[in-house]
């Protein structure tokens, strides 16, 4: 929307609430700035017709009626009663929460909303301090299908569009989709809907999507399963199932107190000729952290399983000779 078209459309609004009485659009072309550009009465009456159906859509009451019985020409107007937010009573946590999610939102197409907001909520006397928290996530829309997909989203209606999968130079697959929502995860926006290719739910990166985004079929046609958990479908198509694995190691008596409460005593062992504990512990997909904790016990501790965890120490302990060494080497 032209910041020319939002001025006029601010202004309609104001003078729609500023009277009791209906104003009919010739009226309405006299007192409000913006409708004296229009070349002709054709050019105003298609431009009146667009604002009116912005505000419909945007929620805003307009009521249409006359002034008396003796009118022959409809005039317009907004309830304030129906216009004006109902009293809220928010918690200082939850204002605040409010601001935060505002400033969360950093692309046209929600900026808008985000910030009618936090207008509505000043004025119903809600103190929102945009200030609070100095946390600043951003969530940016750039991607060029994002724009189309909401809307298809909004309107229920399914889409076709060609995927890349893998990113940039992987194959190339043409998608339809029931879209059930556009949801951010860890700072990406997915697309969540029903692959009619595959015949079940799928989750597809937006960035990842191509131009054009082409909706198909009847609005409304759409409907999203109840108890449908969208961050839950993208969350397990992005992240790969947890895997955990059983990690074995010895530790010697006294050492290693803080290793030893991440795990489980299964046994006695020795190891190099000294006494201590076995201890199993969970191993998951990705072993680097355990694998520092036990290289920096130097040979107090043993691993004793799986394969991997033991290459990932052994690796830790090559990178610390060689940093120690690199120096000595330059003198």
């Amino acid at each position: 929307m032209s910041s020319a078209r939002a001025e006029r459309l601010v202004n309609l609004v104001l003078c729609l609430l500023s009277t009791r009485q209906f104003l009919t659009a010739d009226r309405i072309r006299q007192i409000v700035p913006g409708y004296a550009d229009a070349r002709g009465d054709e050019a105003f009456f298609r431009m009146f017709e667009r604002d009116k159906a912005e505000l419909r859509e945007l929620g805003v009451p307009l009521e249409t009626g006359r002034r008396s019985s003796f009118d022959t020409v409809d005039g317009y107007r907004i309830a304030r009663q129906d216009y004006e937010l109902g009293e809220i009573d928010l918690e200082p946590d939850e204002a605040a929460a409010v601001a935060l999610a505002a400033r969360l939102w950093d692309s046209p197409e929600l900026a808008a909303p985000a910030h009618g907001a936090l207008v509505k909520l000043r004025a119903a006397g809600v103190e929102v301090d945009e200030e609070q928290g100095r946390v600043q996530p951003r969530v940016r829309a750039a991607d060029p299908a994002f724009a189309p997909l909401l809307a298809a989203v909004r309107a229920g209606r399914a889409v076709t569009f060609d995927h890349q999968r893998g990113g940039v130079g992987g194959p190339v697959q043409r998608r339809t989709v029931e879209p059930w929502g556009v949801v951010s995860w860890r700072g990406r926006w997915y697309l969540a809907g029903y692959d009619r290719d595959r015949t079940a739910p799928r989750s597809f990166r937006v960035s990842r999507i191509m131009q054009p985004v082409t909706p198909i079929g009847p609005a409304g046609a759409v409907r999203v399963p109840e108890g449908t958990d969208l961050m839950g479908m993208v969350r397990r198509g992005v992240e790969p199932p947890a895997t955990t694995d059983t990690a074995r190691i010895w530790i010697a008596d006294g050492r290693a107190h803080g290793l030893r409460r991440l795990g489980r005593v299964v046994g006695r062992g020795t190891h190099a000729g000294r006494d201590g504990d076995e201890v199993e512990m969970e191993l998951r997909a990705a072993p680097e952290t355990l694998a520092r904790w036990v290289a920096g016990h130097g040979p107090d501790v043993a691993v004793l399983g799986p394969p991997r965890l033991a290459e990932a120490v052994r690796a830790n302990w090559a990178a610390s000779a060689a940093a120690h060494t690199e120096p000595l080497a330059r003198t």
